[in-house]
């Protein structure tokens, strides 16, 4: 008998639709998981029908939650709408080559830039004629990578072209670009930036040490005078990429306090010829709330990110579409060319056309089709769809944050109150007891009920909830989060 694709998602989706809402699997179902794994690679196959029983009944039983349960808190992490799970599946069946621009051959890429265009619509960060490059990634460390990327070729060729020269650093490569525009450093300035910006500024060439943290009053906000100390050093041959975390990943808070301060900063970025990038992973998102009372802090605090030069967002996180996902977007249609063009490749060519071919304006040449997900959330549920599932994550996560500011034996982290309008999905906190406190995240972890996530903050231990699941129920989820943080204190 014939291998069936179709009944084998109807095993998969058997086997989702028994499997306990549980955070995580049990340290039994992880060891079981593990020996069923083969110590090398079989001689003779087991054939299809085998494997597919072997992954579901034996290797699925060790995944953990975020697809499965509501209360998985970590990473900022989605679930997959299920949708966007239609839209996976078609994906890997039909298997598109979206590297070239094809219109005549496939209507993938065309797709890709509808899913784009309806993006920036959702982020009402203006039209999609104000952002021409535009192209999906693996993820918010691509999409920070290419935003480096692009600062790093747009702030030295302003230098260049000052000194005669045409080329740039695509072309002529950093070291010798750098020689000729008499550049003697590239700084990256931000407050608290994600560690994949870090990571991005060693991949383009600036180096981890090129990225310098200037923070304000709160280590998450941006102090502007120090930003224009900073900036002024371009008059000793220093040029500079500013990189706004719209979402700080331990606190979820924002550099910046809303217009009046982005536009000081593009002013100052205008004034010394500094590339203003925005990592706006999850809090970019913050955009998209309902503009009322609610939520007009967030709001605020999300207003004026549209007057970057490149953004970047995860679909993986809020949009709830399957890992991975990114998206990266720049005013300019040429920059991204100009630095990720795949020369000396004739078969590759596709010829002129509105939409260029992606692996022109991006790192990679091989790419899944992963815009096809985020297209199918965007016109299954629409503005006022999503809305409603970002707002319900705000709400839990200001529901654990005022649980947790009454609880005699915890202490909420990164907040000015208890009214938590500046929360946003997600809530730093810690024990008070100290030797509670070592332990907490194993503790809480250890219920298997929910999931979150360790870190450190003032030099000490803390826990992040990071709410951005479609599957929230607020009323449901506080409660069994509640009864979990009282029993962890109590044990």
């Amino acid at each position: 008998m014939a291998f069936s694709v179709s009944s084998s998602f109807e095993r998969i989706r058997t086997v989702l639709d028994a499997t306990p809402g549980d955070a995580l699997p049990s340290l039994a179902a992880l060891t079981a998981a593990a020996d069923s794994l083969p110590a090398s690679l079989p001689y003779n196959g087991l054939g299809e029908e085998a494997t597919t029983t072997h992954l579901l009944q034996e290797v699925a039983p060790g995944f953990n939650g975020p697809k499965t349960s509501a209360n998985y808190y970590g990473f900022v992490t989605g679930g997959v709408l299920p949708i966007a799970e239609v839209a996976d599946n078609i994906v890997t069946a039909f298997d598109q080559n979206v590297q070239v621009h094809l219109p005549d051959q496939s209507v993938s890429t065309v797709v890709e830039d509808r899913a784009l265009t309806m993006l920036i619509e959702l982020l009402g960060i203006g039209s999609p004629d104000q952002w021409l490059g535009r192209t999906f990634t693996t993820g918010a460390t691509g999409a920070n990578t290419l935003g480096l990327a692009c600062g790093r070729e747009a702030i030295i060729a302003k230098r260049l072209e000052s000194a005669g020269e045409h080329q740039g650093v695509g072309e002529l490569g950093l070291l010798r670009a750098c020689a000729k525009a008499g550049i003697t450093e590239v700084q990256v300035l931000t407050s608290i930036g994600h560690s994949s910006l870090y990571k991005a500024a060693s991949i383009v060439g600036l180096g981890r040490a090129s990225v310098k943290t200037i923070s304000g009053a709160n280590p998450w906000e941006i102090d502007l005078q120090a930003l224009e100390q900073k900036l002024k050093l371009a008059e000793s041959g220093c040029v500079s990429i500013v990189a706004i975390s719209a979402g700080e990943v331990n606190t979820g808070k924002f550099a910046t306090d809303g217009l009046k301060t982005m536009q000081e900063i593009r002013k100052l970025c205008d004034e010394y010829g500094a590339w203003l990038h925005v990592d706006g992973a999850f809090g970019l998102f913050a955009r998209c709330l309902p503009d009322t009372p609610e939520f007009s802090a967030l709001r605020t605090a999300a207003s004026g990110l549209e007057l970057a030069d490149s953004i970047t967002g995860d679909g993986h996180k809020m949009l709830n579409v399957p890992y991975d996902c990114g998206f990266f977007l720049t005013r300019s249609g040429a920059i991204l060319p100009q630095t990720f063009q795949n020369p000396n490749a004739a078969y590759l060519s596709a010829g002129p056309s509105s939409i260029p071919s992606p692996l022109n304006i991006g790192l990679e040449n091989s790419r899944r089709f992963r815009a096809l997900p985020v297209y199918a959330v965007l016109v299954s549920y629409g503005l006022v769809g999503l809305q409603e599932m970002f707002v319900r994550q705000v709400r839990l996560a200001r529901g654990i944050a005022s649980f947790l500011y009454g609880h005699g034996a915890y202490e909420v982290l990164a907040t000015d109150g208890k009214d938590f309008e500046d929360t946003h999905i997600v809530v730093l906190f810690r024990a008070k007891d100290e030797t509670t406190n070592a332990e907490l995240v194993k503790r809480i972890n250890g219920t298997r009920k929910i999931y979150v996530s360790g870190t450190a903050w003032d030099g000490k231990p803390a826990v992040r909830f990071a709410v951005s699941t479609w599957k929230v129920d607020v009323e449901r989820d506080l409660e069994l989060v509640k009864k979990v943080l009282d029993d962890v204190v109590r044990s």
